[in-house]
Order: C-alpha cells, then structure tokens, then sequence
C-alpha cells in the first residue's frame, strides 16, 4: 500500500469516525477532515482549486434542493395535501386492516415532499387517533410509515440519490427515473405489507365493525405534533395548485428541462399564486429556510470532499486497493454488490459517510469492469428503507417520540419489512436491466 493510498483510507475512517461519535457534525467533517488530509499529502498548494472544482459540480444538485424543499413546504403550507389526508381518514371507517392500509397510502402521498419529518408529524397526526381509540398497536403505526419513507426517500429530492449523483458526478435524473418502476413494486409492497399488518390486528383486535371516521377527523388535530396552519390554507386554489405540481412532476420525468430550473419556476410560481404579499411571501421562505439550509450546506460542503477526493487522485488509488480486493470471479458482480451493502453500510453509516466516502471507491472499482456510474448510483439507493431505521437519522426519533413507542421496540418490529422492501427494489432493478447482474 502507498502513501495516498493509506492516506485515502485513513481520511475516509477519520470522517466516518468522527460522525459517527459525533465529535463533528457532517458539516464540519466535509470541511475540515478533506483540508488536513490534503495538507498532509502535501497538496497544500492545490486545495483551493480543488475544493472550488468540487463545489461547482455540485452546486446545481445544491439549488435543486433548496427550491425542491421549499416548493413542496408550501404546497403543505397551503393544504394542497389536505383532501388526500381527510378522504384517507373516512374510508378507513373504523376498520383496523384499512386504517392501517390507510396510513401507508397517507405516507406515501405525503412523503413526495421528500422531508421525513414532514411526512411523520403529518402522518401521525392524522391517523394516531385512531390507532388509540380501537386500541391498536402503535407500533405498526410507525413501522408503515417508515417503510412508505423508505420507498419514497429515493425522490431526487429525497437526498440519498442526490447524494449519489452528486459524488458520482452524474446526472439526478439518470439514476432516478429508471428506478421509478422499481419504487412503484416497492410501493406496492408496503401496502401489502400494511394489509399483513391490518389483518393481523383485526384478528387481535377480534373487529366485527364500527364507524370512527368523524371523530377521528375531529380528534387529529389534537394529536401530538398538529400544528394549526389555518390561516396559509389556500382551499380555493387546490386545484390550481395540484396542477402546477402534475405539470412539475411531469416536466421532471420527461426532462424538459434542468430541475435545478424546473424547481425555481416551480417554486416562484407558487409564491407568486398562494401568496401575493411580498411580506407573506418573505414570511413562508424564512419559515423553511431552516429545513432548506441544513440539506444545501451539507451538499455545498460535500463538493470539499469530493473535490479533494478527486483531485489528489485518492479515489483513485482507493479503487485501485478496492479492485485488487475484489476476486476475478465477483468483479462483475459489483453492482449487486453495491446494492446489498448500501443495506447495511447506510444503517451503521449516515448517508454522507456512505455517499461520499464509500461510493465513489466502489464506483472506481466497478467502472474497470465496465459499468457505468449511474448504474452504481441506482444500486447504490436501494437500502433506503433499512437506513432510516438506523439511530443516525435524527428524524428517526421525531417518529417515535410522536407515535409513542421505543426506538429498540420500533426496530426490531420494522427491520425484517424494511429490509425485504430494499431487496423488492434491488430485484426489480435487477430484473428491468437498469442495474446489472453482471457485466
């Protein structure tokens, strides 16, 4: 092993050490951890330069989340999600197997907005009364919503698959629509999942019928987390407002058009329609800068480490480690590879440490074989749904808090579930072509 190659791997253990035992934040980490390394390898010279190449390939990855962030906050703001949330509730008439279908189909509506926080106060609130009133287990109440998330947080908007293009310098779009086959089976899936589920507190709940679907509507706004936005409610421009978000999505898949761009006309659009005051208009954006900042830092500062990464040729000597690792006859395997570690690597990992540090080696490695960088980013995003279980995500024990149920008890409730849905998508990648079984 030579020096940068040693230097690559001890940088990579730093920043994923110093994560994980939260003597950095993320933030810090992809700062500081890239420049002392740098400087130790005697690139000092160079760092700047670096650093700036880096941060200018991410940078449209960073302005598409933050109109992405802020476009769907107001799009909830102005209850463009609220006949979605009411009609969930009615049809579930007191049935515990269709509450529980109920709540996965809420969660995955909800969870386009790509914010997992979003999706469980949202949630939660909604469908908690009723979970109470028939006694049902809370458990399952959050173990269907986090698998929904699971499914939903590869949006390109989402930020694993941002991630992912962002450190495999590719396009969103490339890995994210040939996977969205692969997240409609996966979507499907949940909601069988939550069927299992219903049937199974029907019969212990021995339900012969009732009716709750009033009272509950009435009781939601009482749950933990409700937040009265009574006042941004828009009723008589939801229909304005749902087709300005068909035509966005729409314009994404086809790609008319950048979605950095296609996210500003988006979002300035709806400012402009919901909320003609400037002063409203100011109001909305500082209430969601928060949420926007913490995602665009993050990125912008990613484009430190990947530059450093890239331009002191440490991935490189990283992937020529990994290859020589790597025997003849799975070298061609590496995509499924890839698939099946993001299972356990993006749990005992955060999503930067991942995306950032491990990826890029894979990527290296996996090209020698002839396979493509988007073909490892879609690999790369399946095990989604088992990461957001991991004690790492903050938005994890939002979840719990809310639901009223331990994080111990949530996880080992939720993992066989979760970890079959990143395989559903892992399979159906495989099986449409767009990841490869072997090259």
């Amino acid at each position: 092993m030579n020096y940068l190659t040693f230097l690559a791997y001890a940088m990579i253990v730093a920043f994923m050490a110093l994560i994980m035992t939260k003597r950095m934040s993320v933030l810090t980490a992809l700062i500081i951890v890239p420049v002392v390394f740098a400087l130790l390898g005697g690139f000092g010279a160079k760092i700047g330069p670096m650093m700036l190449d880096g941060i200018r390939t991410l940078a449209p990855t960073g302005v598409m989340l933050l109109f992405a962030i802020l476009y769907f906050s107001l799009m909830i703001d102005v209850g463009l999600f609220d006949p979605v949330v009411k009609l969930v509730v009615r049809l579930v008439d007191g049935d515990p197997m269709k509450i529980v279908v109920g709540t996965a189909a809420l969660a995955l509506v909800v969870s386009l907005d790509g914010d997992g926080s979003t999706t469980y106060l949202i949630v939660v609130a909604a469908m908690l009364p009723l979970y109470q009133r028939l006694g049902m287990n809370r458990l399952v109440l959050a173990s269907v919503i986090m698998q929904a998330g699971g499914v939903m947080n590869i949006l390109p908007w989402g930020g694993p698959t941002a991630r992912a293009a962002s450190a495999l310098k590719v396009d969103v779009r490339d890995i994210f629509v040939p996977m969205i086959p692969a997240m409609v089976v996966a979507a499907l899936w949940v909601l069988f999942v939550a069927y299992l589920l219903g049937m199974r507190e029907r019969k212990r709940l021995g339900f012969v019928g009732g009716k709750l679907a009033a009272a509950a509507d009435a009781m939601a706004t009482n749950a933990p987390g409700a937040v009265d936005r009574t006042e941004l409610r828009r009723p008589q421009l939801i229909a304005v407002n749902l087709l300005l978000t068909l035509a966005l999505l729409t314009a994404l898949v086809m790609g008319a058009l950048p979605l950095p761009v296609l996210f500003m006309i988006a979002c300035a659009l709806a400012l402009v329609i919901n909320f003609p005051n400037l002063e409203l208009q100011k109001a909305r954006i500082a209430a969601h800068a928060g949420n926007a900042l913490a995602v665009v830092a993050v990125i912008f500062a990613a484009g430190v480490l990947t530059g450093i990464l890239s331009g002191t040729k440490m991935v490189d000597a990283m992937a020529n480690s990994v290859v020589a690792f790597i025997p003849p006859s799975l070298g061609p395997h590496i995509a499924v590879i890839t698939g099946l570690l993001s299972i356990p690597f993006t749990f005992f990992l955060s999503n930067d440490a991942f995306y950032f540090g491990v990826l890029p080696i894979l990527n290296q490695a996996a090209a020698t074989y002839g396979i493509t960088a988007v073909e490892m980013g879609r690999a790369s995003i399946v095990g989604q749904g088992v990461h957001l279980l991991s004690p790492l995500v903050p938005s994890t024990y939002l979840l719990v808090g809310l639901a009223g149920v331990e994080l111990g008890d949530h996880q080992r409730y939720t993992l066989k579930w979760s970890f079959v849905s990143a395989l559903v998508l892992l399979v159906v990648g495989l099986g449409s072509g767009v990841i490869p079984w072997v090259r």
